[in-house]
């Protein structure tokens, strides 16, 4: 079966994305990586920070706090964005920027709505974005939100390494009820398919793991071992735990700094792919529950440069969604003896 057409990326290039890379590109901003550490961000804010009479490109910090349902705690996003951010940051709910007839958590908006949260927002096509995540957690669930940004083709997307490390280093800080940001007239954007993976070909490659002659896609699954296996139960009630055929575990924790929750350095990373019989040279896929930590996978995978960029997607649904869809007696549910 030939499953490597899916893979044949790098066709997709809309002129107007074109047009916006290389506008961009002539305004000599700081920030060249995907990744960026606090101290770039701060600079870059100090030149460049969003105002709200100056029509010009502008360097945007987005919030994308999120917790797990089952959050011992019990808090929200929302909550811990009110209390402690970083000056002049936007909000991102995962939670409300989704899919809203699907009734799976957190499966990708439609363009229209993509488009609308970008405008209440106050964000504009031109304007640089820098992704962080919560200062309790460091790195979680930015990464997707970065992810969905270029998903649908938003030129200058960072994601910062990590909100952590800019309060420990007392950098600014805001606190109280947030500003209420100008609406913008977001334009509504295409859709990259390239980069996500639907149920139908997860279950396809399933069917086909093992079988002469099939593609071999690997699978990175970043929840924890204990889920993968099977013996843990996941943190929706009702959904079973185990693994995709073929599927790697991959556990997020492993690619991040214990006490910083930092990305672990790119040689580091290699190490750790390389380590569970990973080849940069075949397609991956990434994985977890809802769509959300898979993406850090994808964000070590391209901070360290293991494999091609045109050889890796998300597949959006994730956990949930297959392991909800898939019967009982199809075989495509595996545990740790039943790999």
């Amino acid at each position: 079966m030939a499953l490597r057409a899916h893979f044949a990326r790098g066709s997709f290039k809309p002129a107007s994305i074109n047009c916006w890379h290389r506008s961009m590109q002539t305004r000599g901003y700081a920030l060249s990586s995907y990744v960026v550490t606090p101290k770039e961000l701060n600079d870059a804010l100090e030149k460049n920070a969003p105002t709200t009479i100056s029509t010009d490109a502008r360097v945007v910090p987005i919030c994308a706090a999120w917790f797990m349902p089952n959050d011992p705690q019990g808090r929200t996003g929302v909550e811990v964005f009110k209390k402690k951010r970083i000056p002049s940051a936007r909000f991102f709910d995962i939670d409300g920027v989704k899919d809203h007839e699907s009734k799976y958590p957190h499966m990708l908006p439609t363009c229209e709505g993509f488009a609308e949260a970008m405008a209440k927002m106050g964000v504009r096509k031109a304007d640089e974005l820098v992704i962080y995540d919560t200062e309790e957690l460091g790195l979680f669930s930015a990464p997707r939100v970065a992810w969905t940004m270029r998903v649908y083709g938003h030129p200058r997307v960072h994601v910062l390494d990590n909100f952590k490390l800019w309060v420990q280093q007392g950098l600014p800080v805001e606190e109280g009820p947030p500003m209420v940001p100008n609406i913008t007239n977001y334009p509504i954007p295409s859709y990259n398919t390239d980069m996500v993976v639907k149920f139908a070909e997860m279950k396809t490659i399933g069917y086909d793991y093992g079988k002469e002659g099939a593609e071999e896609i690997q699978i990175l699954d970043a929840r924890s071992k204990g889920r993968w296996e099977g013996s843990e139960p996941e943190p929706r009630p009702g959904l079973r735990s185990g693994h995709m055929p073929g599927s790697t575990s991959v556990p997020f924790q492993e690619l991040l700094e214990p006490e910083s929750k930092t990305l672990l350095p790119a040689e580091k990373l290699k190490e750790i792919f390389a380590s569970k019989g990973l080849d940069p040279e075949k397609p991956m896929i990434t994985s977890c529950g809802t769509g959300v930590t898979a993406a850090i996978i994808e964000l070590a995978l391209k901070q360290s440069k293991f494999g091609s960029d045109d050889d890796r997607r998300l597949y959006d649904g994730s956990w949930t969604e297959f392991a909800s869809r898939v019967s009982d007696t199809s075989g495509l549910v595996r545990t740790k003896t039943g790999a």
